[in-house]
């Protein structure tokens, strides 16, 4: 065997031969978890609750929001749509916020959750943020990029998803 290969077919952990290494992998995903559920729960919550938010027109409301973005959006036709109802936008955001933010911080259809946190965040990189300049100054494409990673691997560790595949596996015997 030649020296850096491993010739073992399961991860070491699964013996109960843990290091630190192993256990910081495994773990590494959930605090990006909490901050995203808790961010986009605070964000629909701040919504919900902000009178002026939810209005058609006047400081502070998503209708003027849309309408200020409208010209430097990357794509003018999203915020039309937006337009058309801004105060049912408003509330698809905020509710839309809630639900990927609770399903992300309990693990519950976490992929699906953070695919939806995924695509929220792009609509708004393309529409709110997207003349920012330089572009890194706008954080919804932070927020895209810090959901992909919680999109491709879910909630593996303390989360709803975790215990059903748990359950799922004591019934059949082990085997998926």
């Amino acid at each position: 065997m030649t020296h850096g290969m491993h010739s073992d077919t399961h991860p070491h952990y699964l013996d109960g031969d843990r290091n630190w290494r192993d256990t910081a992998t495994r773990y590494a995903l959930l605090p990006l978890r909490v901050f995203l559920g808790v961010t986009f729960i605070y964000a629909g919550l701040d919504k919900l609750t902000d009178s002026a938010f939810m209005k058609d027109a006047g400081a502070g409301s998503i209708g003027d929001m849309m309408r200020a973005v409208r010209d430097s959006s990357a794509i003018p036709a999203m915020v039309d749509l937006a337009l058309d109802s801004p105060v049912a936008f408003g509330y698809a955001i905020a509710f839309g916020e809630l639900a990927v933010g609770i399903g992300t911080l309990i693990g519950l259809f976490a992929r699906l959750a953070a695919l939806g946190g995924a695509l929220i965040s792009l609509s708004l990189w393309l529409t709110v943020s997207w003349a920012s300049d330089p572009y890194y100054y706008g954080n919804d494409l932070a927020y895209l990029m810090a959901w992909l990673p919680l999109v491709l691997a879910g909630a593996p560790m303390f989360s709803v998803d975790a215990a059903f595949h748990r359950r799922r596996r004591q019934r059949t015997g082990g085997y998926r």
